[in-house]
């Protein structure tokens, strides 16, 4: 049965329970948030789910919360907070719900609860400081969800609810956007794959767009490949792949009398007639067509593996 309440704290609000309403609010819309620390409603009841209060973890009873004693922890032993909660026992629903197919479901909660859900979770229970992320700290995104809490010298009676919707809506737009984003790196992974069996034994990847390519690359141990080429809205391109996930080292870079050539000029010392640009890192080039481009991973290819 859908909850018809959806219960979290009054007051101050912070990342956890904003991100947990988020899915909260997508699987259970009929559903009224109520900000509360009164008893009658952070009792557990079959008309609610509560989270990030109530002083229990209790999934069958509908509590979500992670201050008390004994609070849950990951298989890793590190801390969740309400969202990380909420997320286990709610985000494959909110995937599905967001129309991901069955078959990515389970790669993509994961990865959601690694590279977003965590970070949150490890905030949230003081285990990581913004510090640490030097001067970006203050524009982590639990820190910047913060700031839109009411000043406090703001009397208006409703003011913390306001502020609260208020962040809400801006919440929901990071996490649908980042779940956009991993849905469409595990499509990419899939046309990557298949363009690397495609591509045997070659250096040159070919791809039918532009997309995320190095991790499939990476998965695929393909090792032997230096270059992607792909077409773009007016013309085609051509880049390099990095070494690691970190960093701008490549397997290869173009060769180094393109840098920061365009034109005529890029033209005259490639040799290749409709080339039109190369940045002066080298990482990436530009041809008028597929045959100019092919021509010049050719000829970057022969300069990388010199015969």
């Amino acid at each position: 049965m859908a909850p018809d309440f959806l219960v979290t704290h009054s007051g101050g609000f912070h990342a956890d329970e904003l991100l947990s309403s988020v899915i909260l609010t997508r699987l259970f819309p009929a559903a009224q948030i109520v900000r509360s620390r009164a008893p009658e409603w952070v009792t557990p009841g079959s008309d609610r789910i509560i989270y990030d209060v109530g002083g229990a973890y209790d999934p069958g009873a509908g509590i979500f919360d992670h201050h008390q004693r004994g609070a849950p922890l990951r298989e890793d032993s590190q801390p969740f907070s309400s969202f990380g909660l909420i997320w286990r026992q709610f985000g494959r629903g909110y995937l599905e719900a967001h129309g991901v197919p069955a078959a990515d479901i389970e790669a993509l909660h994961a990865r959601f609860d690694l590279d977003f859900v965590l970070p949150v979770d490890l905030m949230d229970n003081g285990a990581v400081s913004p510090s640490g992320a030097g001067v970006m700290g203050k524009l982590t995104l639990p820190v910047l969800l913060e700031t839109l809490k009411p000043v406090f010298d703001d009397e208006e009676p409703d003011a913390g609810d306001r502020a609260f919707h208020g962040a809400l809506s801006i919440a929901r737009s990071f996490v649908e956007a980042s779940i956009r984003q991993g849905a469409a790196k595990l499509r990419a992974e899939t046309i990557v794959m298949e363009a690397i069996a495609e591509t045997g034994d070659g250096h040159v990847l070919e791809l039918p767009m532009g997309m995320p390519f190095r991790p499939a690359i990476v998965k695929a141990g393909a090792d032997h490949l230096l270059f992607v080429v792909h077409p773009r809205e007016n013309d085609w391109c051509l880049t390099g792949i990095r070494r690691s996930g970190e960093g701008f080292e490549l397997r290869a870079d173009l060769p180094l009398a393109w840098a920061g050539l365009t034109g005529a000029d890029l033209a005259a010392v490639c040799g290749v007639a409709e080339a039109t640009f190369c940045h002066n890192g080298r990482f990436i080039a530009a041809a008028k067509t597929r045959d100019a481009v092919l021509e010049m991973a050719r000829l970057a290819v022969a300069q990388a593996l010199p015969a």
